[in-house]
């Protein structure tokens, strides 16, 4: 599903610690305000440390705008195996670009090997590296599936996302449970047979 939102790309080195320690007060001091313009009693003890607590939290669930995209770790085919490779319910939380709430699910990839293979667990990194920053789920599959393509050249592949949107079900329309699917296809996925295997278990772990 192509998209129209800018990709964020991280820095290539960790920040350093100055610079780091200077952007969490920042977002401690920026939270706080947001607090405060809720009309919140900030002197209530449950909210003491909370304006940090949460900057700590954001930094984290959102470490992926300061790290370089994984190292995919690729080696040859050379059994010239050539039918799918399938990794199946892998877990994400992301964070909705568009209200800032949780969104969080799985994901399931497959691929079609042509000159070149990759480690299993890469493809679960490479689908938290993205998840971890602000994201349209449409942009999350297409960024998996675009990585993948480039390192690893494959002759198909696919990448399915289903997740839940908590924009969704806390305000909205308000619906608990609801899952979006979004899917990204390269080459020999495009066959429909192919398909059918990997919505029918081929991606199920």
């Amino acid at each position: 599903m192509p998209s129209n939102l800018a990709v964020l790309t991280p820095s290539r080195r960790s920040e350093a610690p100055s610079r780091s320690a200077s952007s969490l007060s920042t977002t401690t001091d920026a939270f706080r305000a947001f607090l405060e313009s809720l009309g919140l009693d900030l002197s209530d003890p449950n909210l003491a440390g909370t304006d940090r607590r949460v900057a700590r939290a954001y930094r984290e669930m959102l470490r992926g705008l300061r790290s370089a995209p994984p190292r995919l770790s690729t080696f040859p085919n050379t059994n010239r195996y050539s039918d799918l490779v399938a990794v199946g319910d892998i877990p994400f939380y992301s964070i909705c670009a568009h209200h800032f709430l949780p969104f969080f699910g799985t994901a399931r990839i497959a691929y079609v090997p042509k000159d070149r293979l990759v480690g299993l667990s890469k493809l679960t990194r490479a689908v938290d590296h993205f998840a971890r920053r602000p994201q349209l789920q449409e942009d999350l599959t297409e960024q998996v599936a675009s990585l993948l393509e480039e390192k690893l050249a494959p002759a198909g592949l696919i990448v399915s996302i289903e997740a839940r949107h908590l924009c969704m079900e806390m305000r909205g329309v308000s619906r608990s449970g609801l899952l979006t699917r979004t899917t990204a296809v390269r080459g020999a996925l495009a066959d429909q047979r192919l398909q059918k295997r990997f919505f029918d278990g081929g991606g199920r772990s």
